[in-house]
């Protein structure tokens, strides 16, 4: 399923000590990302769950910090009862965040492994381009 990855990014007008922030902050996050409650301490190895609601549909998705690079990467798995799957390794995604920066814009690009077919991964690239149009508006207005 190599070939059915999801692919998002963004430019943010401000530096990416901020952006990193809004990646990391539980009331940031919700912010942008559907309004979810996300809870986690950031460390790798730790789980990672997002709670919330989606399309009228309470959910809780689940996964585990699987590297954190502070101001630069963010990997972690993720897995969704609401895909329907079970709940088994082969149906989780990796989703990895990379920042880079030059002072005052971070470009922030993001991509979500394991869609199993295109119409899968252009619907996670859709998603994942909203959320980091919403993260982009949620930076600069605090900077």
């Amino acid at each position: 399923m190599s070939d059915h990855v999801a692919t998002a990014s963004t430019v943010v007008e401000a530096p990416k000590e901020e952006v990193w922030e809004a990646l990391t902050d539980p009331d940031l996050i919700s912010r942008y990302m559907f309004g979810t409650e996300v809870s986690t301490d950031w460390e790798v190895g730790s789980p990672i769950t997002w709670k919330g609601e989606w399309d009228g549909r309470s959910y809780q998705d689940k996964g585990t910090i699987l590297e954190l690079k502070p101001r630069r990467l963010l990997r972690y798995s993720h897995f969704s009862p609401l895909s329907g799957m079970a709940d088994s390794p082969e149906n989780y995604h990796t989703v990895t965040i990379e920042i880079a920066g030059d002072g005052s814009t971070t470009t922030v690009h993001l991509s979500q492994d394991n869609n199993e077919t295109p119409d899968a991964r252009e619907h996670s690239a859709a998603n994942w381009q909203t959320m980091l149009d919403g993260l982009k508006d949620v930076v600069e207005a605090r900077v």
